[in-house]
């Protein structure tokens, strides 16, 4: 399906609009999560304390966009098989009849909520790689494809770690954006109580704003929007100074690069713009950048560290200057 890129604001504010019936108060959070559903690859992981809407927030953007959800409960029993599915043999109807057939898993949907993903074991969370990565799972040595989109949002919670295994950098490098949802304000929770006692039952009835074809037709017309060589050279300038960062011993990969170009064009297209803006880039340098750092030793214990470097690169990577056209 072929969509303009001036349509792709209209239909991504009106997904937005339908999930704010659900989730209260979070629009930059909103946004973002759909910018991220505009690229491919664009897996996010949510970390934050727990009864936040995280779950929830994953199901609004699947029953707005149109697209099957399932989700997965990580558990440090779970099996790559219980995510991928196998082969079972099936002995119904006569003995003649029998034979194996598959069953997929639930990694067989458009949005998957893996939720608690640090509680899996790295088996578990290989399978999951191969599935983000490769938009593909292999069973029995046979590789089968993902439906299109194929989105991973992942929950981790950030005061409980035992029990847990902690995600490889391989992994967090595969997630275009670590994000955190926050408590909402006060007059914000009230309002959602106020909703809830209208409402008189917990479910949510949103409505259905697009589908699968249209959101790939998106993503095609984010492919077109304009990106100036010299912000290109402002996004690698910014993620090669998270290299040299005195308090960094591992920079952001390429992949940070990509991120980031991604990020600012599904942002653009959303603004109902052509091209990039450095802005763009600044607004997404952060969530894209944060999660692919490895701290010097002496600041593993300081949780906002990561943050205040990308503040840090941010400050001092000069702007280009890109007028509007």
């Amino acid at each position: 399906m072929t969509v303009e890129i001036t349509d792709v604001s209209r239909l991504t504010n009106k997904v937005i609009r339908e999930v704010e019936r659900a989730i209260v108060g979070k629009r930059p959070l909103l946004e973002k999560i759909m910018a991220a559903a505009l690229t491919t690859g664009g897996h996010v992981l949510l970390e934050d304390y727990p009864g936040l809407a995280k779950t929830l927030v994953a199901k609004s953007f699947a029953t707005a966009l149109g697209l099957e959800f399932k989700r997965i409960q990580f558990t440090p029993d779970l099996l790559p098989g219980d995510i991928t599915g196998g082969y079972v043999y099936d002995t119904t109807g006569d003995a003649q009849t029998y034979r194996f057939q598959l069953r997929k898993g639930p990694l067989f949907a458009n949005i998957i909520l893996a939720d608690e993903i640090n509680r899996a074991s790295p088996k578990t969370q290989s399978a999951l790689l191969e599935a983000m990565q490769e938009v593909q799972v292999t069973l029995e040595g046979e590789t089968m494809p993902l439906p299109e989109p194929f989105v991973v949002i992942a929950t981790q919670n950030p005061i409980e770690y035992e029990g847990t295994f902690p995600l490889p950098e391989a992994q967090l490098d595969r997630f275009i954006m670590k994000l955190s949802v926050g408590y909402p304000a006060p007059k914000e929770e009230q309002e959602i109580l106020r909703q809830r006692r209208e409402r008189q039952h917990d479910a949510f009835d949103l409505e259905q704003v697009t589908n699968s074809d249209e959101l790939l037709g998106l993503r095609q017309a984010v492919e077109r929007v304009h990106v100036n060589p010299d912000v290109e050279e402002y996004i690698v300038t910014l993620v090669n100074e998270t290299r040299r960062h005195r308090q960094v011993a591992v920079g952001a990969s390429p992949r940070g690069s990509l991120a980031l170009l991604k990020l600012a064009r599904a942002w653009a297209a959303m603004r109902g713009r052509s091209y990039v803006l450095p802005d763009d880039v600044k607004l997404f340098a952060e969530p894209a950048l944060v999660h692919r750092l490895i701290l010097e030793p002496d600041l593993w214990m300081q949780p906002h560290a990561a943050h205040e470097v990308i503040t840090d690169v941010v400050r001092l990577v000069p702007v280009p200057v890109i007028r509007e056209s």
